[in-house]
């Protein structure tokens, strides 16, 4: 039956003065809300404890910043006169709360090093790790779903054992290599070898070639035996039965079909390395002499630059929790049945 034109216009009328649009109470009820609440605070608790172990575990470092600054044959009052500069004087609760009070003011503190925010070091030094762990990871997922989802397809119920224990035997070494070890094998081979690309630095073209292969080269096996391992599970359900019997084409096969059911473990397991490879940039530009966070917070362990050291930290944890909760935001998107909550009409 049509509605009524005065009841809808008093219905309208009631909506606007109540201030709520139509489906806002069914949208808190829905799982995206049970999601959201339990994702905050999830957060608000990684926040919280990422915070307090950067400014715990920076102390415990070795040796007296004013020391490495000025030297082993400093004065002791030359020493004392820049720990009262630097703040190292006051007590360790007082430096935590100029260090959160520094947080909420967005800032990161300055550099005992460089006499400057340390929000312009990693600035500078961002860039360069975003490109590696961006690139690392495009690597990953162009290769190893491809690859995993091939060798899945080829070695289905049993088919060409060879292959499958080969891919087995090489994925696993693969997949534990050292990214330090593949770094260093890879300057010995294209750049003194062959001497093809650099072996370091950012003035040659193709620099971050080597840097990126290096870290995506493990992961990338890690994940094409998730891939393949999946790939195997999903051709055996019963609706990959009927869409061969359908004599679908290859791709609509396996792309249209079978790819979207291999996302949920696929995504999940990529997103933890995506945020392992923020971390893993640490070691490979050192390797390299690559001009990222990874080398700066090398060279500020050295020269016990505090407050670098935990901006930098600081910042490639929040990324790593970013990761993770955009991670689950996509698998929800994706697979509503991730968002833990029980579904509503």
């Amino acid at each position: 039956m049509l509605p009524v034109p005065g009841d809808s216009t008093q219905h309208i009328a009631t909506v606007a003065r109540s201030g709520r649009r139509p489906g806002a109470a069914a949208w808190l009820r829905s799982d995206w809300a049970v999601f959201a609440v339990r994702r905050l605070g999830g957060l608000v608790l990684s926040f919280a404890v990422l915070v307090v172990g950067v400014f715990l575990i920076v102390p415990l470092i070795p040796g007296d910043p004013a020391v490495a600054m000025l030297g082993s044959n400093a004065t002791p009052e030359a020493i004392a006169a820049l720990r009262e500069r630097l703040g190292l004087d006051q007590p360790l609760w007082l430096q935590f709360l100029d260090f959160v009070g520094g947080l909420f003011r967005g800032e990161l503190g300055t550099s005992f090093r460089y006499g400057v925010p340390v929000t312009e070091i990693i600035g500078t030094k961002l860039p360069y790790t975003a490109l590696l762990a961006l690139g690392s990871i495009a690597v990953v997922i162009l290769v190893a779903i491809p690859l995993g989802m091939t060798v899945g397809v080829l070695t289905r119920g049993g088919r060409r054992g060879a292959l499958s224990t080969v891919f087995g035997a090489v994925a696993g070494f693969l997949a534990s290599f050292p990214a330090y070890v593949a770094g260093t094998l890879l300057v010995i081979v294209f750049a003194i070898g062959l001497r093809v690309l650099p072996a370091g630095g950012v003035d040659s073209p193709g620099f971050w070639v080597l840097p990126i292969a290096a870290l995506a080269l493990g992961p990338t096996f890690a994940v094409a035996r998730v891939v393949r391992q999946e790939t195997y599970t999903v051709l055996q359900q019963d609706f990959m039965r009927t869409a061969r019997g359908k004599r679908l084409g290859a791709i609509r096969l396996y792309v249209v079909h079978a790819l979207p059911n291999l996302m949920t473990s696929t995504l999940t397991l990529t997103g933890l390395i995506l945020a392992g490879l923020i971390g893993g940039t640490v070691i490979i530009e050192s390797v390299f002499s690559y001009p990222g966070l990874g080398l700066e917070v090398v060279q500020s362990i050295i020269y016990k630059d505090y407050p670098t050291i935990q901006g930098i930290i600081l910042v490639i944890g929040a990324l790593a929790i970013l990761i993770n909760l955009l991670i689950d935001v996509v698998l929800g998107v994706i697979d509503p049945r991730t968002l833990g909550g029980g579904h509503h009409d």
